[in-house]
């Protein structure tokens, strides 16, 4: 209580329990309902404060608005990420008691086609709507017929360009804010295929995010049905299928980074495969990523969930061998993400952290006493500033402004480490803020940025850029690839761990100062591997990973699995949800979740070795792995 003693709304409580004759100790159930009910909505009548730095003789008073508004207002948009964390955490979403989560009033409710209000079709997914539109004509009366033929011709028209690029398990109503970025992008490819413009240049970035490789073919042959009737379609993938239905392809290369940048071949798929490329080779089978020769079995131990049932899940019972590798897989929509990402984290997050985000519904959990961290290794952004960088979010940069701090130089400067962070005035060029370029509003279009013109995009003033290491500023350092940041900080034992660890992830080619804003979502959360991986860990930590291999080469891939196998060699736990057959096939478990996506799936079809699941013939994962000779 003693650090809140200076926050007004604690005056105000104090003046509050006062008043009903209550301390701020007392027990909720001790507390008058017609108290609780002023704390929690307030009171317009004035509440003398006592209790405040003027003394108990301060005549101060105010009327108090409750706690309910205090959280609202930190909850705004306008106050820090810290208070809207905060407030956050006493939040929580319900479904409406008036409409029961269908939006509208009875009024609209009471008008049915079919039987069916509009609430009851928006629910539907996709496949079922489109069964009941089947046919409707005849379970129509011949005015509302007459109304209904031109509409539903549109509405089954839409209904088929979603279903064409594999969204059948959705629901008109699904939030667009729940969406997955692959999800979000075919609906806006499906809008395009309805629309039947031509002459248009469709751009795709990997449109087969999130999608299952039995849905795959479809999607390629909704974009061959843009292409015939007359557009032209740009797509940047590193799907093996993709790329062999393509007209033409351009390979770049050779590697990445400086050490790319060029066009390595060009042609059809079958001139492709006469090249020498990286691409090629894994094409053609040249190179590939093996499978392991023995699968592991863990430490004995296992994390059990019963009854999970959020969602579509219909209550499941899983079982997570602990110390391995685990691949959680099945068609687009199966339930992986609620089982992984909205059931299992939050109950490792609150059992380990005492996080405030609840799972969805289960009955019991088992096995919690074998772990003791987890990490959510994401795709997002490491950061939403140009001043964010690989550097400063793995805290080497810390390292390497302390470095600049002790040189004679600096001394003589008498220079602090501060002194050569673009987060705080004094080093930094006060133009860009120590961002190095500058951010121009472009009204009805987006922000443009461009090079500081004091700096020169090196962040820093005169100053600060004279004190120097090995000849480089600080300056310099930030713009210097990790591999050539190995040899130059080879003396200095703090840092070169972490570098080469990014080196081991594949990141060699990146720089130390590069943009977040810049960097990949692949890139992204190879950062933040490699940040974990020079962590020491305990051997029992879990580590959740949801379609890693989303903006991954062949080659990359195979470096990712090399990093991941290295945690689990540890002792560690690594789940990663993933329809790539080169990741499926190289687990040691996997968890197959389906038949179907939405209402026909979250059912646990099969789960054990790749090899066992090749054998399961209900499962669509098996069939393809069966394709791969397991």
């Amino acid at each position: 209580m003693g650090r809140y003693k200076n926050n007004l709304i604690f005056w105000q409580l104090e003046a509050l329990a006062e008043r009903h004759g209550f301390k701020l100790k007392t027990a909720i159930k001790n507390i008058p309902e017609e108290a609780l009910d002023e704390i929690l909505h307030g009171t317009t009548e004035p509440l003398r404060l006592k209790n405040t730095p003027l003394g108990s003789s301060s005549n101060y008073s105010l009327s108090f608005d409750g706690v309910i508004s205090y959280i609202q207002t930190q909850q705004s948009n306008d106050t820090s990420q810290k208070a809207r964390k905060w407030a956050n955490q006493f939040i929580r979403q319900t479904v409406c008691p008036s409409c029961q989560g269908q939006r509208l009033n009875k009024e609209a409710l009471h008008f049915m086609i079919d039987g069916k209000n509009i609430a009851e079709i928006s629910k539907m997914d996709l496949n079922v709507l489109a069964n009941w539109t089947d046919g409707l004509e005849e379970r129509l009366s011949k005015k509302q017929r007459a109304i209904a033929t031109e509409i539903l011709k549109e509405i089954r028209s839409r209904l088929g360009f979603m279903l064409d690029v594999g969204l059948e398990y959705l629901a008109l109503d699904r939030g667009a804010m729940t969406l997955s970025g692959g999800e979000s992008q075919r609906i806006r490819l499906a809008t395009q295929i309805g629309s039947q413009l031509v002459n248009v240049l469709y751009i795709l970035d990997e449109p087969s995010i999130g999608l299952h490789q039995r849905d795959n073919q479809r999607l390629i042959e909704s974009l061959k049905q843009l292409r015939d009737t007359g557009n032209s379609i740009l797509v940047v993938e590193h799907d093996k299928d993709m790329m062999m239905a393509a007209d033409h392809v351009i390979d770049m290369g050779p590697h990445a980074g400086r050490h790319g940048g060029e066009v390595v071949a060009q042609g059809t798929p079958e001139k492709i495969l006469q090249s020498k490329s990286l691409t090629a080779d894994y094409l053609k089978g040249v190179k590939e990523i093996p499978v392991p020769k023995e699968r592991r079995i863990g430490n004995g131990n296992q994390l059990v969930i019963k009854g999970a049932s959020g969602n579509n899940l219909k209550n499941l019972n899983v079982v997570f061998p602990l110390g391995t590798f685990i691949c959680v897989t099945g068609v687009s929509g199966s339930g992986k993400s609620t089982l992984i990402n909205e059931t299992l984290y939050p109950i490792l997050n609150q059992h380990i952290y005492n996080a405030v985000k609840d799972p969805l519904p289960f009955k019991k959990v088992e096995g919690l006493e074998f772990t003791d961290k987890v990490v959510d290794v994401d795709q997002a952004p490491l950061g939403r500033t140009p001043r964010s960088n690989p550097a400063t979010y793995t805290k080497m940069f810390d390292d390497i402004r302390k470095l600049f701090a002790g040189l004679p130089e600096a001394k003589i400067r008498a220079y602090k480490p501060g002194r050569f962070s673009f987060n705080v005035a004094g080093g930094r060029c006060e133009t860009c803020k120590g961002a190095g370029v500058q951010v121009i509003e472009m009204n009805f279009l987006p922000d443009v940025m461009v090079e500081c013109p004091d700096c020169r995009g090196k962040r820093y003033n005169r100053e600060t850029l004279e004190v120097r290491y090995k000849g480089k500023s600080i300056s310099d350092v930030l713009d210097m690839t990790i591999n050539q940041a190995v040899e130059f900080f080879e003396n200095i034992p703090k840092l070169v761990p972490r570098l080469k660890v990014l080196q081991e992830v594949g990141l060699g080619y990146i720089k130390l100062g590069q943009p977040s804003t810049t960097l990949s979502g692949g890139e992204s959360q190879r950062v933040k591997l490699a940040t974990e991986l020079a962590k020491k860990d305990t051997g029992k930590t879990v580590y959740i990973l949801d379609e890693p291999t989303t903006g991954l080469h062949f080659e990359d891939i195979r470096v990712l699995l090399d990093v991941l196998n290295k945690l689990v060699v540890r002792g560690n736990t690594v789940i990663v949800i993933e329809h790539n057959l080169d990741v499926i096939k190289t687990a040691d478990h996997i968890i197959d979740i389906g038949p179907e996506g939405g209402a026909r799936g979250g059912e646990l079809i099969v789960s054990g070795t790749p090899e066992e699941v090749a054998r399961c013939k209900k499962s669509f994962t098996g069939h393809f792995l069966k394709e791969e000779g397991l």
